[in-house]
């Protein structure tokens, strides 16, 4: 089964999009970020601290090039104070312009890419192909199951696809929590791209690939924007987190691609900024954190020492 999937077919959804590793950023506001911009940072602001889990130190990988560092200082700034819903931010009495306090009874959302699959190490685009996952893929997410259980988490949703579905399932055994499956976590569907590894799509739609890497608005292949895939994965993790209480967690077992858009939109972010936000690694996580107005980044790409991003959200 390994290395051979069930196509499924499009849903309205957001394509993934590209993200470059930088500097392992943890618990960093996006306001400290655009302020390290603003003082000449060339790509991506942040340290890591030490994690109090027993994996050892989260890594983070928020990356934006050179080039746009500056341009993008101004607009991250507003978007965060803005929020995902877009409404006015209230300020810190320090004036700082970004209220990172945590809203009384403050929620959690991790949303966690799933586990490696052969079409991962083959560099193949997924998208909507049911891929399952290899054995390095189970590996993978029994070790950061342990980890996520010491979160205690409240509620488990996952993708319906079995990659997504297979990863979350090793938490439930861990936690004795159900898993509820919402096709709204789907990855990108991306049509005729799926199944073809990177130089088959380079040769193939050249100019297609050239436009989307120069952060273009593409269907790649024929398939979902990004704004659409934000448009169905943040209401699927929205309907999540209508069933965890007060100061609880909600894990999301979704894709690389579906993560990063869902990050960019529930921060408030520009979507021609949402490919700044590197990829996950397989099995790591990134953490939102329920804030007065919004939501804010707590850790990006954690879970594991830094690993390289194989995968569709390169």
């Amino acid at each position: 089964m390994s290395g051979s999937g069930i196509g499924i077919g499009p849903r309205p959804g957001v394509a993934t999009g590209s993200g470059v590793r930088d500097t392992p950023v943890r618990d960093t506001a996006v306001g400290d970020l655009a302020r390290a911009g603003a003082a000449g940072a060339t790509a991506g602001a942040g340290a890591a601290k030490p994690a109090s889990r027993p994996t050892g130190a989260a890594r983070a990988s928020i990356g934006a090039s050179a080039a746009a560092s500056a341009a993008a200082t101004t607009a991250i700034s507003a978007a965060a104070r803005a929020g995902a819903a877009g409404e006015p931010t209230e300020t810190a009495p320090s004036g700082s312009g970004v209220d990172r306090r945590p809203a009384p009874g403050s929620r959690q959302v991790v949303l966690w890419r799933h586990g490696r699959t052969a079409w991962n190490l083959e560099r193949r685009f997924q998208g909507q192909t049911d891929i399952p996952l290899d054995e390095v893929g189970v590996a993978q997410a029994e070790r950061a199951a342990r980890v996520l259980a010491g979160l205690g988490p409240s509620v488990i949703v996952a993708s319906d696809l079995i990659r997504a579905t297979r990863t979350a399932e090793t938490l439930a055994r861990l936690t004795d929590l159900p898993v509820s499956l919402d096709e709204g976590l789907r990855e990108t569907y991306a049509g005729r791209w799926q199944g073809l590894d990177d130089d088959e799509i380079r040769a193939r739609y050249a100019d297609e690939f050239e436009a989307f890497r120069r952060g273009e608005r593409v269907r790649r292949g024929g398939g979902e924007l990004e704004s659409e895939v934000a448009d169905r994965v943040v209401p699927a993790i929205l309907r999540g987190l209508e069933k965890v209480p007060p100061g609880g967690t909600l894990v999301v077992a979704t894709h690389g691609g579906a993560a990063r858009v869902a990050l960019g939109r529930m921060m408030g972010l520009p979507e021609e900024l949402w490919g700044a936000l590197g990829g996950l690694s397989n099995c790591c996580w990134s953490v939102l954190g329920e804030a007065r107005a919004g939501w804010r980044l707590l850790e990006h790409n954690a879970g594991s020492l830094l690993e390289p991003v194989i995968g569709d959200d390169e």
